[in-house]
């Protein structure tokens, strides 16, 4: 953290940008949905946004970070398919272990606290306005 004590558009600005992160993976994961590896250790796995709380000591406001990515730690699942270019001597490929319905989830829940996010900072700014037009 700064000196400076935070402002409400800081707070908003990290929490858009955490929410961007988070969507963006979401986008990822979705993307790779059905993905085909050769084994279990290269198939594809599921990443998410771990986010850690900010507080500012001089405001008292709380805010969000991204601390890291995370691949999930989820099986692929295993399909017999000896045909398929990338099977392994047994004829198996991995699948990776996207749930589809959950990510579109997580891109609509990310995509709605993003806007709500906006639409404090458009508050704010609408109130400091109205502030110095009173003067």
């Amino acid at each position: 953290m700064t000196d400076q004590p935070m402002s409400i558009f800081a707070l908003a600005q990290r929490g858009m940008s955490a929410q961007l992160v988070r969507m963006n993976a979401a986008a990822s994961n979705l993307s790779n949905a059905g993905s085909v590896a050769s084994s279990d250790a290269e198939a594809y796995r599921p990443l998410r946004a771990v986010f850690a709380q900010e507080l500012d000591q001089q405001t008292g406001l709380s805010s969000v970070r991204v601390t890291q990515m995370q691949r999930e730690d989820t099986a692929a699942t295993k399909l017999h398919d000896p045909g398929h270019p990338l099977a392994d001597e047994n004829g198996d490929v991995w699948i990776s272990p996207v749930n589809e319905t959950a990510e579109m989830v997580e891109i609509m829940e990310s995509a709605r606290h993003y806007q709500n996010l906006v639409e404090a900072m458009q508050t704010a700014k609408q109130l400091m306005l109205e502030t110095l037009r009173s003067k």
